[in-house]
């Protein structure tokens, strides 16, 4: 028996059919916002100096002479660092050609180059002469992809054209190119920004930023509208995922995250050592503010043999542990990359918390980062241990205060959270009301 339609409101009727459009067009710029981001990431490269500050990792990795290490490559710069602390090993896992590529770059140049020619080329961003070194001394050592991506790229270091340095290429560089000359011709803030950079105490740099009123004006309206475009985020690489977490988290949403760290950045925290800001903001480091590995007593330890303790490999971290199953690593360093993870694949998230429990060290360390300001998506992973069925939350030990202590220090300061967990291959599993909540701190505080 047929039963009659109940007859809607036509208000009721407005209401849902605006509810559906809403979902459409959400839907829609979802879609176009996600092949924007896949656009930017699988044809370039992103990063060409890492944003995580090792200052941190060191403390809470305490990497020691029987450690191996996994990190996501990024643009090298930290796993070069890790491997100053001469731990056994470093692997840099990434997924994305193009970073390898660049740490391959590195380790060729730290092999052939004398100091004053690295650090021309990666402290100053150019060097002279750069083609015929490039072809006689540093391609040798390239794989064949690396070859190809370098051998059609070869300006990114002359020093000519409208892009005078290394670090106003790739897509962070970009954008880094685009913010100099907003400083430079736009505001004509160059000797603002210079004194800034140049301040020996916080007090002054205080009185710097105030003087000059840089939050005033720096962040104008096309600013303000420009960082909150996921087209701009994408050149930093950012996904929508991370600006989903910090509109939700953080007062203000994206936009007042990023004022509110680069204040604190700015007049908070030491700016004489934070090489991170003096190359975006300048485009090139100094002997005096720069990363380890451009140190000349670093750098000749690297050459002496430590470089050899890098392996570079071109894979999902997933991948890469199934892949080489007698690797047995005590440190993963997974930066923020769980973040777009957990959205779009938890499947392989969960794979890949797996197989990293299986090639865990007896005594592992792990450290992340996120955009959000806490993480909620880790400790409910189910995992198997010792053929148990159980969480990640049940397995990992967080070092709760000592994250909490950390994270205000990072010089970078545009992660939301820091995590550091520990695991102990012989624990067993501890009951779910008894797992450890997460950090929750979150930048700026």
């Amino acid at each position: 028996m047929l039963r009659p339609k109940k007859n809607k409101s036509p208000e009721a009727a407005t209401s849902s059919e605006g509810d559906i459009q809403k979902k459409r067009r959400r839907l829609n710029f979802d879609r176009l916002s996600k092949t924007w981001f896949n656009l930017v990431h699988q044809n370039n490269l992103v990063y060409n100096t890492c944003w995580e500050d090792p200052r941190l990792d060191h403390v809470a990795l305490e990497l020691g002479p029987d450690d191996v290490v996994m990190v996501i490559t990024s643009a090298g710069c930290n796993a070069i660092d890790y491997a100053l602390k001469e731990p056994k090993h470093v692997h840099a896992v990434d997924v994305n050609p193009r970073q390898n590529a660049l740490l391959e770059l590195k380790l060729a140049a730290i092999r052939e180059l004398d100091y004053d020619q690295f650090f021309q080329m990666f402290g100053r961003g150019r060097l002279s002469g750069y083609k015929k070194i490039y072809k006689d001394k540093l391609r040798k050592h390239l794989t064949h992809a690396s070859v190809s991506y370098w051998d059609k790229r070869t300006k990114m270091f002359t020093g000519n054209g409208r892009r005078p340095s290394f670090y106003f290429y790739a897509t962070s560089g970009m954008f880094a190119w685009l913010i100099n000359i907003y400083v430079n011709r736009i505001k004509k803030l160059r000797p603002a920004v210079d004194e800034l950079l140049a301040a020996k105490t916080v007090e002054e740099q205080q009185e710097i930023y105030d003087k000059h009123r840089l939050r005033e004006t720096l962040w104008t309206p096309f600013l303000k509208w420009a960082m909150k475009r996921d087209m701009t985020l994408s050149l930093l690489g950012v996904p929508r995922a991370q600006r989903r977490q910090l509109d939700r988290s953080y007062p203000g949403g994206i936009l007042q995250f990023v004022v509110d760290s680069l204040e604190t950045v700015f007049t908070k925290l030491p700016i004489r050592d934070n090489y991170f800001w003096h190359v975006y903001l300048t485009g090139h480091y100094t002997p005096e503010c720069c990363p380890e590995y451009l140190k000349q007593d670093n750098f000749n330890r690297l050459k002496n043999g430590l470089v050899d303790r890098i392996s570079i490999h071109t894979n999902t971290i997933l991948g890469f542990l199934r892949e080489d199953k007698d690797v047995e690593v005590s440190r993963y360093i997974l930066l923020d990359h769980m973040d777009w993870l957990a959205e779009v694949r938890a499947d392989v998230l969960a794979d890949e918390w797996q197989v990293m429990l299986d090639r865990a060290a007896p005594k592992t360390r792990f450290l992340w980062r996120s955009a959000g300001l806490e993480v909620d998506f880790v400790d409910p992973i189910p995992v198997k241990w010792n053929g148990e069925d159980c969480t990640v939350g049940q397995l990992l030990n967080y070092k709760q205060e000592l994250a909490s202590d950390l994270h205000p220090k990072d010089r970078v300061h545009t992660y939301g959270s820091f995590y550091i967990a520990h695991l102990d291959r012989d624990a067993k599993p501890k009951p779910i009301e008894e797992s450890t909540e997460t950090t929750k701190e979150p930048v700026g505080t």
